[in-house]
């Protein structure tokens, strides 16, 4: 049997007892890890004076495949987020979501298992950003000035790049995906009907790209659309693939879909490394109580298993996975349905699932 070496970063919150749990099934589900064991967010800022040491990224780097819990980042201040800076370091540009509807969990629909492709490094968030008074609003207001476009003093001015290049890599990505899991289907969502040249650029390539596809149904949908269809009939869809924000916004709309972020697994996918980590925060309210659902962490290691061949681990335990959910009995406060006696812990689940695997 092949032996993986694996970064660990187990992250702040809650996202300890959350690993702690994913890598207790994942052990168990046969597949032969070492966990090479790295800190990076909130909590060790006075130990390294930065939340991303530079020993975590080299980790990866030499590893080239890693997990993560969730990592606390302040809202409105303070260091940018460890997890953005994870895919700009790394060029971790394809960020995988899915959203699978599993026997057992609440949710409004039974009928869901589509797959949002998110591009990482650019739009919106690639952080080129003036505040209001800075000398690059003030340029930037005399441009759009001499186009005859007014900007009020009072802005603060954030530039979406979206590029050729990256729109072609990240929608070749999805269709290889779609061909690898043999998904039948890859919808490209934009907003080029206003923003004619960034979202007009990412359109124009995905549908050059998708000629490269004649296996693989290929159609477009504006993004406002794109959240009406998935509310109303999220079956139609397989694979999405959107530029950054928008991926943020869909994924997590599909998570709902599909009982929450608690259900939600996710992958950051470059040329030399893969990072894994569940797509909820670190919840820091519920630290050390034992409560919150591992699910999500535990579906981010069946997706790690996928990415290192290792088909078998990962099919059993999705599947001991899905079994202790639609029993509903050794499952966290957030998947109890009424009459179904009291919630288990985090570990409590994790072990329940370490059971069904023998």
């Amino acid at each position: 049997m092949k032996k993986y070496k694996v970064t660990l970063i187990p992250g702040d919150g809650t996202g300890p007892e959350v690993t702690r749990a994913a890598c207790l099934c994942v052990e168990a589900s046969g597949a032969d890890i070492e966990w090479e064991i790295r800190e990076a967010g909130a909590d060790v800022m006075d130990k390294y004076g930065t939340p991303l040491p530079d020993e975590v990224l080299d980790s990866i780097r030499e590893n080239r495949v890693a997990i993560k819990g969730p990592i606390t980042t302040p809202v409105g201040h303070g260091f940018r987020s460890v997890n953005v800076a994870l895919r700009k370091k790394l060029d971790l540009y394809a960020c995988l979501r899915p959203s699978k509807y599993y026997r057992g969990v609440k949710a409004p629909y039974e009928n869901v298992d589509l797959v949002v492709v998110r591009e990482n490094t650019e739009d919106l968030y690639a952080g080129i950003e003036f505040s209001m008074g800075s000398a690059g609003a003030k340029d930037f207001r005399e441009f759009m000035g001499s186009r005859g476009e007014k900007i009020r003093e009072d802005s603060g001015i954030s530039i979406k790049p979206i590029s050729v290049e990256g729109s072609r890599r990240i929608v070749n990505y999805a269709f290889r995906y779609a061909e690898m899991y043999g998904r039948k289907k890859v919808t490209a969502v934009h907003k080029a009907n206003i923003m004619k040249h960034t979202d007009g650029l990412f359109l124009e390539v995905a549908r050059e790209v998708a000629m490269e596809y004649p296996g693989i149904e290929f159609e477009d949908r504006i993004v406002d659309n794109m959240a009406m269809q998935l509310v109303q009939k999220p079956w139609l869809y397989d694979v999405l693939v959107m530029p950054n924000l928008y991926g943020d916004i869909i994924s997590d709309l599909a998570a709902g879909l599909t009982g929450g972020l608690g259900m939600a697994p996710g992958a950051n996918i470059g040329e030399e490394c893969a990072l894994f980590e569940p797509t909820h925060g670190s919840a820091p309210r519920y630290k050390g109580l034992n409560r919150v659902n591992p699910s999500a962490t535990i579906l981010s290691g069946v997706m790690m298993l996928k990415h290192l061949g290792e088909t078998d681990a990962a099919v059993k335990l999705e599947k001991a996975l899905g079994d202790v959910i639609a029993e509903g009995r050794d499952v966290t406060y957030d998947l109890k349905k009424e009459g179904q006696g009291e919630p288990v812990g985090t570990m409590e689940m994790a072990r329940a699932i370490c059971r069904k695997l023998g």
